[in-house]
């Protein structure tokens, strides 16, 4: 695999979003050890086409087949060498192929699985932001990225400050994942009752795309960092914890077996996990500057999450000790359900409430294959999808 030193190509998927655009200002950060080999997205050919401007990849893949005219000629019309390409089946074969050495997976949600399991089987480091990919299948994918010799280094802020802890391999005997408790930090259940899209997804101090940024809100995106962390660093779900952390310095924290406890700390900016991930073992630049404790304000808090506003974490939990398939339907209903609160179907509060209604109309199952999981998760989004339609005009009970 080729590290840093010998130019390392990378391949950005979701490449138009919040951390595929942050890995793109790392890796021109070092045109003389990295470069966007491979950039993709989804249907937003403009911004692509954009990116290739700025960066000028090798290949370009638009996920929609009905872009991938109007790609081509853009590219074409722009003077450059940058091959146009479509779909699923051509993104697979460029991570799987000798166009990249290193994979950055930000598609978001269970779209990222195919490319993800291929990077994993070609033994790419893959520098995982998806984490759909893990939710749904990540017995499958540690087991596929062990055959296949990846390195796997995860991206989301906390399982990438776990990763830096356990750096010396000693086992985790505790992890905390902290949260930011996001925009809604401190509200009853009641008062969330009437959140707005808009309100959910202005968080207080990331900066990401709207389903992430409601998953963030609901604390269902630190459930689904739960789950993560049980299959990236082998921790049962009982030895795993959440802290709310409202100044978001301390990323994650791990205690260890002879009492010791290491916390990774920096500014809430993405560009550190990404920097981490294109130079390990190395420290490479990122263009985030060093923590001052004092102007953060010179303390730390942290507080239990609010399991009752909160629900989301509660049932992550649940899911997990469930085990089989009910992380997957787990992750479609909430994918539905976050999809339909954007679209003002639902309210806030009908995010958990759909998700704990899938999860009981679908006791899990064995996931001993991409098969049954990709079952569970159409099965999951029918259901969910048919509660949803089933309500009262905007959300019901939520």
């Amino acid at each position: 695999m080729a590290g840093v030193l010998n130019m390392q190509r990378v391949a950005v998927l979701g490449a138009t979003g919040s951390i595929g655009t942050s890995a793109l200002d790392v890796i021109a950060r070092h045109p003389d050890a990295m470069r966007a080999s491979v950039v993709a997205a989804g249907s937003r050919v403009d911004a692509l086409l954009a990116l290739c401007l700025a960066h000028r990849p090798e290949h370009a893949v638009i996920a929609d087949p009905a872009g991938y005219a109007a790609l081509r000629d853009g590219l074409r019309e722009a003077g450059l060498a940058t091959q146009a390409h479509a779909g699923g089946e051509a993104l697979e074969s460029l991570v799987a192929g000798d166009a990249c050495d290193t994979v950055v997976a930000a598609i978001v949600g269970a779209a990222g699985l195919p490319s993800t399991l291929a990077a994993a089987r070609a033994g790419k480091r893959l520098l995982l932001a998806n984490k759909e990919s893990l939710v749904l299948a990540g017995e499958l994918l540690m087991r596929e990225a062990r055959r296949g010799g990846a390195t796997i280094v995860p991206i989301d802020s906390e399982h990438n400050a776990i990763f830096q802890c356990l750096a010396d391999g000693n086992a985790p005997a505790r992890i905390t994942l902290t949260a930011s408790g996001g925009p809604f930090r401190g509200w009853s259940r009641a008062a969330l009752a009437s959140v707005t899209p808009a309100q959910a997804v202005a968080h207080p101090k990331w900066s990401m795309g709207p389903k992430i940024s409601v998953d963030s809100a609901s604390l269902m995106n630190k459930g689904l960092e739960v789950i993560e962390a049980h299959h990236l660093f082998g921790v049962p779900g009982d030895a795993i914890r959440v802290l709310v952390h409202p100044q978001s310095l301390v990323h994650s924290l791990v205690d260890f077996a002879d009492g010791s406890s290491l916390a990774q700390l920096g500014l809430p900016d993405m560009r550190t996990a990404l920097a981490v991930g294109l130079g390990w073992p190395r420290r490479i630049a990122s263009g985030v500057g060093p923590l001052d404790l004092l102007a953060q304000g010179g303390k730390l808090e942290f507080e239990a999450p609010d399991l009752d506003a909160f629900p989301c974490l509660a049932l992550a939990f649940g899911a997990l000790a469930a085990g089989g398939t009910a992380p997957a339907v787990l992750n479609a209903a909430n994918e539905e359900a976050v999809s339909a609160f954007l679209q003002g179907r639902i309210g806030f509060l009908g995010i958990p409430d759909t998700v704990a209604a899938t999860l009981d109309a679908m006791p899990p199952q064995s996931a001993d294959s991409i098969d049954a999981l990709l079952a569970a998760d159409a099965g999951a989004r029918a259901a969910a999808r048919a509660r949803i339609a089933a309500l009262p005009a905007h959300g019901g009970r939520a």
